[in-house]
């Protein structure tokens, strides 16, 4: 799960207050929520892990996949990036081309900006990944809990926000002001 984005180059650096209330209005963001719920229908179809089936079994699927997304929104959006002096949110850039705007989007799991303002790698939110997924582990059923499937979740969480971050530059603008242009 990410944090939301911002189109203003030169935005000032989150305090770490600012960083907490923003994983919190994230975590809490019917979005979110929705996210949830669809990602435990997911789930439950798929039967990972094994809770069984029936509404018992979705309840489970609902909590694990909402500790999850919480803890991650929490270590990797917050508590990390305050540590580290890390901005845990996505810069939209906007402009340039096609190709520019897409490797830009797709590196942010892995480039953030500081709170210096200068690129770095993104430790805060490949620790909130790693340390989300080791946590998952630990709730997770015995026969779930595998190192090949803690891995596993660690790439799932980058793939989703490599996704989260093209819907945010490409997608999102042309439902918004910043993506629509004055005739």
């Amino acid at each position: 799960m990410q944090l939301p984005a911002t189109n203003v180059a030169l935005a000032a650096p989150l305090t770490a207050k600012l960083k907490f209330k923003l994983a919190t209005k994230v975590s809490t963001d019917p979005i979110t929520i929705a996210g949830v719920l669809f990602m435990a229908g997911i789930n439950q179809g798929a039967r990972l892990p094994d809770y069984g089936l029936g509404v018992k079994g979705y309840g489970e699927r609902v909590g694990a996949v909402a500790a999850d997304g919480f803890s991650d929104i929490f270590i990797g959006g917050a508590v990390l990036p305050s540590l580290l002096h890390q901005d845990p949110r996505y810069y939209y850039q906007g402009t340039g081309t096609t190709r520019s705007r897409f490797m830009h989007a797709i590196s942010y799991p892995f480039i953030c900006k500081g709170d210096n303002g200068r690129l770095e790698p993104n430790y805060s939110t490949i620790g909130g990944d790693i340390a989300s997924s080791a946590l998952e582990n630990l709730y997770f059923p015995r026969s779930d809990r595998t190192a090949s499937f803690a891995v596993e979740e660690v790439l799932i969480g980058t793939a989703e926000r490599a996704v989260s971050s093209l819907m945010q530059e490409f997608v999102l603008p042309k439902f918004t002001s910043r993506g629509k242009t004055n005739n």
